[in-house]
């Protein structure tokens, strides 16, 4: 292991150290909001449509209690609703609310703004290869689509 003051480290403390500042900026951003990061990550990925709860729970990586609760708390709040799945009706999708939509926009356009201001030291070539390495990880290890592509177009990552 490298002194922590050398300059160099290494993939794995570099990964687990960038997810820290990544969830730096969530829980910041978040507490501006009045949301927990979890609630935004939840606003986030419904951004793009109305999602079921067991695909939600796949996204999000939650067991089945603990989304419950998190939908449960967010349903409270008035920015989400659970609404009948037109494709099963024994099952519920959940969708933001007009409150909702609103919320999750200004809170991932500020969440991208502080994002973006990570990598601020780097050139745009490196931010370029950066962000080619990270999504080359990203996409080999099919991590869920949690959060789009700042432009709006695309989802960031992969296996929706």
């Amino acid at each position: 292991m490298g002194k922590p003051d050398d300059g160099q480290i290494g993939v794995v403390a570099a990964l687990v150290r960038s997810s820290f500042l990544v969830n730096a900026v969530y829980a910041e951003s978040g507490r501006e909001h009045g949301l927990t990061p979890q609630q935004g990550q939840l606003l986030c990925v419904l951004m793009a449509r109305p999602y079921g709860m067991s695909e939600l729970g796949a996204m999000l990586r939650l067991a089945k209690s603990s989304l419950t609760g998190l939908v449960d708390r967010t349903e409270r709040n008035g920015l989400v609703r659970r609404e009948p799945d037109p494709q099963d009706m024994r099952a519920v999708r959940v969708a933001l609310t007009p409150q909702g939509s609103r919320l999750a926009g200004e809170f991932y356009t500020e969440t991208c703004r502080r994002i973006e201001e990570l990598p601020g030291s780097l050139s745009p070539a490196e931010r370029d290869t950066l962000a080619e390495l990270l999504g080359r990880v990203v996409l080999d290890n099919e991590a869920p689509a949690v959060f789009l592509e700042p432009d709006g177009g695309t989802p960031a990552t992969h296996g929706q």
